[in-house]
This record gives C-alpha cells, structure tokens and sequence, in this order.
C-alpha cells in the first residue's frame, strides 16, 4: 500500500494474554483513528500469546481495513506463530522478519493494472485463443 502517509510501529508487551488483553486494546484503539493506518506490530519482546490476544489482533486488522489501511506482524517468534497457526488465523496476517522489512514493505510499488479500455477478454490481455463453447 503505497497511500500510507506515516506507518506507526507498535512494539508489544512480552505478554499479549487475557490479562493484558483491555489494556492492550485501549492502546492499539488510538492507533486505528487515522484515515488509512498502517501498522506494524513489532513482536520482537512477546512471549505470551493467546486467543484473547489474537481477538486483539484481529480487531486490530479489521479496523485498520475499515478504514483502507492495513496491519502487518514483525519478529513473531515460532511460539506465537504456532498459536497463530492453531487458532488458524496465521495466513490473514503478512509476517516479516523484522519491523523494518514490514515498514518498507507498505512503500513498495503497487504492481500496474491492465488498461481500463480493454475488455477483460481483450485479446491485448493474452486472451486471443480462448474458444466460445457452442
């Protein structure tokens, strides 16, 4: 996403759990006002995921999305990525390795589109040997 004017990265507590779960919410909430928030949540220092953290998380997103930004995950640790994976949400979330590659990463060049004056069957489009059933 390359419409970010500032991508804010977030370094989390060491425990992102039940207990610390409203506390954390509150936090993040102020993030997430902005028109078009790009965010990297940095977990070089957690240790302690679980479903009330993960809830954060996805709230996290989806607010981030509502309001056409986004939300990528830096230095999650195989721990928390197995959490991820078991509570089957680790392939809604883009992970880098660091907070820097994930800060980069919303400035990267958007890929171009095909020209809108084509038809999407246009054969420009590489489309020229596609057959009509009859």
């Amino acid at each position: 996403m390359s419409n970010c004017r500032t991508v804010v990265v977030e370094k989390l507590p060491e425990s992102v759990s039940v207990n610390e779960a409203q506390q954390l919410f509150r936090k993040l909430a102020r993030l997430l006002t902005g028109d078009r928030p790009c965010l990297v949540f940095d977990f070089s220092d957690v240790r302690q995921l679980d479903s009330a953290g993960i809830e954060v998380l996805l709230y996290c997103m989806q607010e981030a999305m509502k309001r056409d930004g986004d939300l990528k995950l830096a230095a999650v640790s195989p721990a928390a990525a197995t959490i991820m994976e078991l509570m089957r949400v680790d392939r809604l979330f883009e992970v880098f390795d660091t907070a820097d590659q994930a800060a980069r990463s919303f400035q990267a060049v958007a890929t171009p589109e095909a020209p809108q004056s084509l038809p999407w069957y246009s054969s420009a489009l590489g489309l020229a040997d596609l057959k009509i059933a009859s």
